[in-house]
């Protein structure tokens, strides 16, 4: 009766050092399935969308106050709504009702007690900056962009997922743009999603993540999911092999879910470095890389160093 008694012990001891380690695990797979559907479904449902531009009313007052705002709401009933199946659909003073939840902790693990109900709130230089560069003493060089800051709306697709939409009626094409610009002006719509509602652990890279489309026709969808380190400091073509040394399943993104990084820095978090290599590539000698203070997409030498973060898809 000892033995079996010490047996059931130890069995229940190691029981529960690894039961919490294997539910997690089986989390993570049901996410990573989860996650994979929902951009599959989504991807499928914009490239049914004749385009993704001009949708809802925005108008301004002469203070630059917005006075009329239904954009992302038209853009979520009169396109999104026509090519995907959806249960629900709130406003941005309700989006609680659609199962976002109010807070939720960040990528890298910081808590946001109130869930952003326009752009602004996702990332405040999206929608207004200026920035001043002085290069070597001499006069420098004044980095402005503006544009009119959107409110929210939430949905629920017929899977259960929760989707909070943030919209930009003035989005533009891409045109295989070979000088610098903005990427703030490239995203036509950013999908902020939890996989199962306000139930937990509401967490950015398990259950919450986003999803990005770009451009108003031939548009780019992307999901990417941020490793929370950078990689060392590198040249354009060591950039890749930077990433796979930290995880063999980490890439470089390209400049399209770079910026889909940028729009969503308050998913992300932490602490920034100013310059981010792209896996994209401007010319035969130079790279797309990004300014992340600011969101301007430069073109670089590729053999020149510079910071590394990296994905998984």
């Amino acid at each position: 009766m000892a033995e079996i008694l010490l047996s059931l012990t130890i069995i229940g001891v190691v029981a529960a050092i690894t039961l919490p380690s294997l539910t997690g695990n089986i989390n993570e797979r049901t996410w990573n399935t989860q996650r994979k559907a929902l951009y599959a479904r989504f991807s499928q449902a914009i490239a049914l969308m004749p385009a993704l531009n001009g949708y809802g009313t925005l108008t301004e007052d002469e203070n630059h106050s917005v006075t009329a705002d239904t954009a992302a709401e038209t853009f979520v009933t009169e396109g999104l709504s026509k090519v995907l199946k959806i249960n629900n659909i709130c406003d941005a003073d309700h989006l609680s009702d659609c199962g976002i939840p109010s807070s939720f902790t960040n990528l890298m693990g910081s808590n946001i007690s109130a869930f952003p109900a326009k752009i602004s709130e996702l990332n405040s230089t999206f929608v207004n900056f200026s920035v001043y560069y002085s290069f070597g003493g001499g006069t420098g060089d004044r980095y402005s962009y503006s544009q009119i800051d959107t409110k929210a709306a939430a949905f629920e697709t017929a899977n259960g997922e929760s989707i909070a939409v943030f919209y930009n009626p003035y989005c533009k094409p891409d045109n295989n743009v070979t000088t610098n610009y903005m990427t703030q002006s490239r995203m036509c719509t950013n999908f902020v999603y939890d996989l199962n509602g306000n139930k937990g652990p509401n967490t950015v890279g398990k259950d919450i993540g986003f999803i990005t489309a770009l451009y108003p026709s031939d548009s780019q969808v992307v999901a990417p999911i941020p490793v929370i380190q950078n990689a060392a400091p590198a040249t354009q073509p060591d950039a890749g092999a930077a990433c796979s040394k930290l995880d063999s399943e980490s890439r470089l993104p390209n400049r399209e879910e770079l910026s889909a990084m940028f729009y969503n820095k308050l998913l992300i978090g932490g602490a920034t470095n100013w310059d981010y290599w792209s896996s994209s590539v401007r010319s035969v000698t130079s790279g797309w890389y990004m300014h992340y203070p600011t969101g301007s997409m430069n073109g670089w030498a590729r053999t020149g160093a510079k910071d590394v973060r990296c994905i998984k898809r």
